[in-house]
């Protein structure tokens, strides 16, 4: 009898392995379909790159893609795949996004910059800075939003030496909101002076530069829009600490978790979470669970910002014993 179970064991097993490899197989073959679809031009990109994050293929697909980079004579193949690299963000193509910033097309190298970003690539920041003084608005732009992602406090008086010169204001704003994200403490007078500019977004801009520092002077600015009985002007004064560290925001911010508006105290704990304290992602799921109707609205808005996944969610209400 034992024999027979163990028999039995032993086949249940092989059979479970046989599955596997089938499933990986497919996936395999679906995700190299997808390649080969991105790099035709075949179909909806995003749709393309959605599926692709589905089957968590973004490493094979990366790779695949950066290996025809340099190839490529084609110029909107290269666009193409430099959206792809630049959306999936995987070390996989990391090398390929580098190089991509060397484009003569100026599409190109914005895709690098912001692969790059939200790869919060140290190794690529030093490669973006240059590009603070690009001759297209849009690279600029978007240098400035992947240094502030990366953190990158030796790009700061880069930053800040931009912001004092650039005539398009869109820039300007990122290069003062970047300017305090990178984390150089150094800035902070010279943001400190962009509060008095006439230019209301200016102002925003020094200011959440300055939250994201711990800026006593930042958190003043804030707090002032924080305490009006307008749920937008709070709402608008929560942007401002976009990109700060928790730790440093949480007096402020934990309080506006019970606003009676409820797109306040989501918008506060995705920041938080964003900031880095954990604990928020779970409020933030519980929130969801226990509202109704239209009351669930703000608080999925922040979770699909978030691009959070359902194992993510169940994992989170089992924590809390709910299935």
């Amino acid at each position: 009898m034992r024999v027979l179970v163990f028999v039995g064991c032993m086949l249940a097993l092989e059979a479970m392995g046989a599955s596997r490899r089938d499933k990986a197989l497919a996936v395999r073959a679906e995700a190299q379909d997808l390649v080969d679809a991105i790099i035709r031009g075949d179909g909806n990109l995003n749709a393309a790159l959605s599926r692709v994050h589905y089957l968590g293929a973004e490493g094979s697909v990366s790779l695949e893609l950066a290996e025809v980079v340099r190839r490529t004579s084609d110029p909107q193949q290269l666009q193409r795949i430099a959206q792809a690299l630049a959306v999936m963000a995987h070390a996989n193509g990391e090398a390929a996004l580098i190089y991509l910033l060397t484009s003569e097309d100026p599409v190109v190298r914005m895709y690098g910059a912001r692969g790059l970003g939200q790869r919060k690539s140290q190794v690529g920041a030093p490669h973006i800075v240059p590009l603070l003084g690009d001759r297209s608005m849009g690279v600029r732009r978007d240098a400035a939003k992947a240094l502030g992602l990366i953190h990158f406090a030796k790009a700061g008086p880069a930053l800040m030496k931009q912001a004092k010169a650039e005539q398009e204001l869109e820039v300007k704003v990122e290069l003062l909101i970047a300017a305090g994200m990178s984390g150089d403490k150094k800035q902070a007078p010279a943001l400190e002076a962009f509060l008095a500019d006439g230019s209301e977004s200016t102002q925003l801009a020094a200011a959440q530069g300055l939250c994201a520092l711990g800026n006593k002077k930042g958190f003043e600015f804030a707090k002032k829009k924080l305490s009006s009985a307008q749920s937008y002007e709070r709402l608008e004064g929560l942007k401002l600490f976009e990109g700060a560290r928790a730790k440093e925001v949480a007096p402020v911010l934990t309080p506006l978790l019970e606003d009676k508006d409820h797109a306040v105290g989501a918008m506060a704990a995705r920041i938080m979470y964003q900031g880095g304290d954990p604990k928020m992602l779970d409020w933030l799921v519980l929130k969801s669970f226990e509202s109704i109707g239209e009351a669930k609205l703000p608080f999925e808005k922040e979770l699909e910002s978030l691009r959070l996944q359902d194992d993510q969610r169940k994992a989170i209400l089992a924590k809390a014993g709910i299935k």
